[in-house]
């Protein structure tokens, strides 16, 4: 059921109008869905005129991407713990807790179902995960600096088979996604780790010719 909207108030220019316009967009998105969102509604909730919205956006697809490119860029903070598994279990319940929220479904809905279409959506989307990859890179060059991983280790396939469990139950299984889901995919992803599972097919060749 659609939320009561409160009263619209005037924001200021700049950098305060494109967050109300983007918390809004997100808001939106979480009461009516993807078909339903508008500008027009956006602009109402933001507390804007509707062209103030145009004269920055181009249409509702380039709002959306900008919304949704900032929100899951910012949301899942990159954590530093001093330990590798701290590092990702923080980083793997972080994750679940933004897509199990009501913003998080809203935007999985509208990044691989209602919106998944669209050109522009799906080259955000593919560049909001490409950017989470690389700023959690870190996570895993210092665990290999600390000894905690082999040398070698892909940081981008790491991270990618931390992930994985938690969007195959989102998006496919329908399965609880919970903090077990999150501690049993931090198990994976360092047992793989160690084993060496996530150096490139070259290296783990190698180390078998040497082995």
């Amino acid at each position: 059921m659609e939320l009561d909207r409160p009263t619209a108030r005037p924001v200021g220019r700049g950098a305060k109008v494109r967050a109300a316009v983007h918390a809004a967009t997100l808001a939106e998105l979480v009461d009516k869905g993807y078909a339903a969102l508008t500008v027009e509604g956006v602009a109402q909730r933001a507390g804007v005129h509707k062209t103030t919205v145009y004269r920055r956006w181009v249409d509702r697809e380039s709002l959306l991407t900008d919304a949704l490119s900032e929100h899951l860029a910012t949301d899942i903070p990159v954590p530093d713990t001093g330990a590798v598994e701290t590092d990702l279990r923080a980083l793997a319940r972080a994750l679940v807790q933004s897509f199990t929220s009501p913003t998080g479904r809203a935007i999985l809905a509208a990044m691989f179902t209602g919106a998944a279409h669209i050109a522009e959506i799906a080259a955000a989307r593919s560049h909001v995960f490409q950017d989470r990859l690389v700023r959690a890179e870190p996570v895993v060059t210092r665990a290999v600096e600390r000894g905690e991983l082999p040398a070698g280790t892909e940081p981008a396939e790491l991270i990618k088979t931390l992930a994985a469990p938690i969007y195959l139950r989102l998006l496919m299984t329908g399965e609880p996604v919970d903090d077990d889901t999150a501690e049993q995919a931090v198990r994976v992803t360092l047992a793989a780790a160690r084993a060496g599972a996530l150096r490139p097919a070259r290296e783990e060749g190698a180390a078998v010719s040497r082995g």
